[in-house]
């Protein structure tokens, strides 16, 4: 079994940065896949950002290419999301994810998330 928590959320106001972490336990997620997906009130769940084990087959949401950046250190067991330039829009609950079933779709572990606020 995999627990994560993402941590880093937090108010900020429109056009201000924040980089989210997400840490793993339970074992190693060296080998898995990682994702970032967000969930605004009252809308379903996307897909923001995956990338592979190795740090490469890095994907994104079109909405957020060239504003976010999703990373990771094996070493820590960590992967994270740098988010600049945030609008409005960017306001939801951020979820990270390992192992894919399906990239960018379906993944086996989930945090609980941590909420985003970008005020106008």
């Amino acid at each position: 079994q995999v627990q994560l928590v993402e941590a880093g959320g937090g108010l900020v106001q429109t056009g201000a940065s924040l980089r989210l972490s997400c840490s793993a336990s339970g074992r190693t997620v060296s080998y898995s896949s990682m994702a970032w997906f967000r969930q605004a009130a009252g809308k379903e769940r996307e897909f923001v950002a995956a990338i592979g084990w190795s740090g490469g087959n890095i994907y994104y949401a079109d909405f957020v290419k060239g504003r976010f950046t999703i990373s990771r250190d094996n070493s820590k067991n960590a992967a994270y999301l740098q988010m600049n330039s945030l609008k409005p829009e960017d306001t939801a609950v951020y979820y990270c994810a390992a192992e894919a079933l399906r990239v960018g779709v379906q993944y086996r572990y989930w945090g609980q998330g941590t909420q985003v606020t970008v005020s106008s």
